[in-house]
């Protein structure tokens, strides 16, 4: 059987694919007619995300084993039997959290930010992130008015040092732009640097790019970026997997850039030093089977060094946007040959070429010398002098010819004087 993937692509459907609401025969979520409501399971996953940290695998397993109702009332009652495996001191700490989830009132308040709560099952869920597995988010809450799902068909995650140079910002800007003007989606994380850079040179562009928070939606973070994230928030989208007013941590910072990998066809990594969590998105995405890009700066740069090293192993060269979307995009999406410019002694035959390099560099000579240093007939040799001559390359001095001087060179220095 034929269908299409998350990203577009027709491909043969397996025994243990995806069904149409994203997840797999064995863990799809029961059937409404004798289970919870869609809404009672929206608020439960809403409820999941105020209790467990983004990426804990361990609780991505009992959530896909029991459900989110049912991993819910486990969670909230104290004398139900608690999960498989769950050790006293992990079921203590999440019984805690859910004592202070109130999911009905973070629903009202990502709808009185006009946004909303998207769930895996959602026409809005981008299925992408299911290549998660365990790890994958319990739910997004979502700011903006474009559909999640349909930009991150077309997206790239631009990513790198938060402590950038003024040369990796101009990239990251030039960069974001050139996707956004392309009808690329540019996904980042809305920190200082090239983050911030990236998001800037799309909405510069007037086009689509989406801020993956390590917090909730409506807490901005970095503070200095609260401008820019209410921006974002008008043109673009604002994405997180914590609640609403949820701070930021760490690990969730970590955390956050498995979604970014997982959200896009493909990372690029602007500037990053040896230890980086950009480098850490990079490395997700490729153990993803995302394509995965570096742009080369100084070697005499330690924000350099983590980009020089990813590329090294299995990172692609990048430049700008055309190459990006050369390697990300679909067939026919290729870069420019880069070349550089076309001098007319380029367009010369190549007895012309021997017949011009036979010439002193300075002072004159004969047509006969002149045949014999080319290795071509006298009559030939003849000819192509006055070919060289009308286009201003030599000059006769009675039976002699010599070079013109001339201004323009080819590589840097300048034959036969001024």
């Amino acid at each position: 059987m034929t269908r299409i993937d998350a990203w577009g692509f027709a491909t043969g459907t397996p025994a243990t694919a995806p069904d149409d609401r994203g997840r797999g025969p064995e863990t799809a979520e029961p059937d409404h007619a004798t289970h919870p409501t869609a809404g009672t399971q929206r608020t439960a996953r809403a409820a999941l995300t105020r209790i467990l940290e983004p990426g804990d695998e361990t609780a991505g397993r009992w959530l896909r084993e029991r459900g989110p109702v049912a991993l819910w009332h486990t969670l909230s009652d104290d004398t139900a039997d608690p999960p498989a495996g769950a050790t006293p001191a992990k079921i203590a700490g999440l019984r805690l959290r859910a004592g202070r989830a109130r999911p009905t009132a973070d629903l009202d308040a990502i709808t009185a930010l006009g946004g909303r709560f998207v769930c895996p099952g959602d026409d809005e869920w981008p299925g992408q992130l299911d290549d998660l597995g365990d790890a994958r988010p319990v739910g997004l809450w979502v700011r903006g008015t474009g559909n999640l799902r349909l930009w991150a068909l077309r997206s790239v995650a631009v990513v790198g040092a938060r402590a950038c140079t003024e040369y990796g910002a101009h990239l990251a800007t030039t960069l974001g732009a050139g996707l956004a003007d392309r009808g690329w989606t540019v996904v980042s994380g809305a920190a200082y640097g090239v983050d911030g850079a990236a998001h800037r040179g799309a909405l510069a562009a007037d086009g689509a790019t989406v801020a993956v928070m390590a917090s909730g939606v409506d807490y901005a973070y970095p503070r200095g970026h609260t401008e820019l994230i209410d921006r974002i928030a008008e043109q673009g989208l604002v994405v997180a997997e914590l609640p609403p007013g949820d701070h930021p941590t760490r690990s969730r910072f970590i955390q956050r850039n498995r979604v970014i990998a997982a959200l896009t066809r493909g990372t690029v990594v602007v500037e990053a030093e040896l230890r980086s969590g950009s480098l850490v998105t990079a490395r997700r995405a490729l153990a993803l089977g995302r394509f995965t890009m570096g742009m080369p700066g100084p070697v005499t740069s330690g924000l350099s060094a983590g980009v020089h090293q990813l590329l090294r192993g299995e990172a692609a060269v990048v430049t700008d946007a055309d190459e990006v979307i050369e390697l990300v995009g679909s067939i026919g999406d290729l870069a420019p040959e880069q070349e550089g410019p076309t001098r007319i002694r380029d367009l010369l035959d190549p007895v012309a070429s021997r017949v011009l390099e036979a010439l002193p560099a300075r002072g004159s000579t004969d047509t006969a010398h002149l045949a014999q240093e080319a290795g071509t007939p006298r009559d030939v040799t003849r000819s192509k002098l006055f070919e060289l001559l009308s286009l201003g390359f030599v000059q006769r001095c009675g039976e002699r010819w010599e070079l013109v001087r001339r201004a323009e060179t080819t590589d840097g220095s300048r034959r036969g004087g001024p």
